[in-house]
């Protein structure tokens, strides 16, 4: 069943405004929404795609009256010169999201590969894939997006990250600290986990990255190997399993005197006390003054 987006999800996804999208449609016939049997409007992917288009074009003074006046391939080949020439950051999260719902591979390499080499490797992925994210996560809770899109852009991502990380050779720095950077048991969501091994490793520190879904047992083995100056996790998902108070408790008192770097959702939204070799850092900014 293709998705469908009620006029409350355009407004959220495209920043403009229900009732500017009311008006589009009956002034314009920008759009031509289906209706439920109570008079709802309801929209498909080809409509979110085009009101993204829109909003780009739109955000470049382009008036309504002359876009309306373009045909689809028109309006698309006018985004692609937009985001390939500018470098407004909204912009290139909406055709990041354009991407992934067309299953746009090369567009997306395109995009990304344009952003590295205007802005950096790193600030790419902070204000520009980080809050691609964000807003993925603002779909995905609102069913805006399937899982197949998700896992897409999500394997794109993800690669770029591991080739940064393989492609980096840094010097270690004679003070350098051994990070453990893993995610708890059932945590599969590795994005940020993948981003905060590259800074580490690209600020001279060696890297003992154990990835997703790690057992507890498995810590207690890397530390008996090799004992590290710090661990680091992420909790982006709700812990059905596990108490999350519990967890950051037991790694306190299983490694008592190595500091334990935790970040992610669903620590950030809920105010815990944690022990004191826990501490919480809010995003990377924060993790500096560990790394450097």
């Amino acid at each position: 069943m293709p998705a469908k987006y009620t006029i409350k999800d355009l407004e959220r996804l495209s920043g403009i405004k229900a009732h500017t999208l009311r008006i589009w449609e009956q002034r314009y016939g920008i759009l031509s929404p289906e209706r439920t049997a109570t008079n709802i409007r309801w929209y498909l992917a080809d409509d979110l795609r085009k009101i993204l288009n829109i909003s780009v074009l739109n955000s470049h003074g382009i008036k309504i009256s002359r876009i309306a006046q373009l045909s689809d391939d028109e309006i698309n080949e006018q985004v692609r010169r937009f985001t390939e020439n500018q470098i407004n950051e909204s912009e290139q999260v909406t055709s990041l999201v354009i991407s992934m719902i067309e299953f746009d591979e090369a567009r997306f390499e395109k995009i990304v590969s344009g952003c590295i080499l205007r802005f950096g490797f790193e600030k790419t992925v902070e204000t520009i894939m980080f809050p691609f994210f964000r807003k993925i996560g603002v779909m995905w809770q609102t069913g805006s997006i399937n899982p197949v899109q998700e896992h897409f852009i999500s394997n794109l991502v993800r690669q770029k990250l591991i080739v940064a990380i393989d492609g980096l050779i840094p010097e270690v720095r004679r003070d350098h600290k051994t990070f453990v950077l893993f995610l708890p048991s059932n945590e599969l969501h590795e994005m940020s986990l993948l981003y905060y091994a590259y800074k580490i490793k690209a600020r001279g520190h060696k890297l003992i990255y154990l990835g997703q879904s790690v057992p507890f047992e498995d810590l207690e083995r890397s530390f008996d190997l090799r004992r590290p100056d710090y661990f680091l996790t992420i909790f982006t998902h709700d812990m059905k399993e596990i108490n999350l108070n519990d967890y950051l408790y037991r790694l306190s008192i299983t490694f008592p005197e190595t500091p334990v770097l935790v970040s992610g959702f669903q620590v950030l939204k809920r105010k815990i006390q944690v022990p004191s070799n826990v501490t919480i850092f809010n995003n990377p900014e924060d993790l500096h003054s560990h790394i450097n």
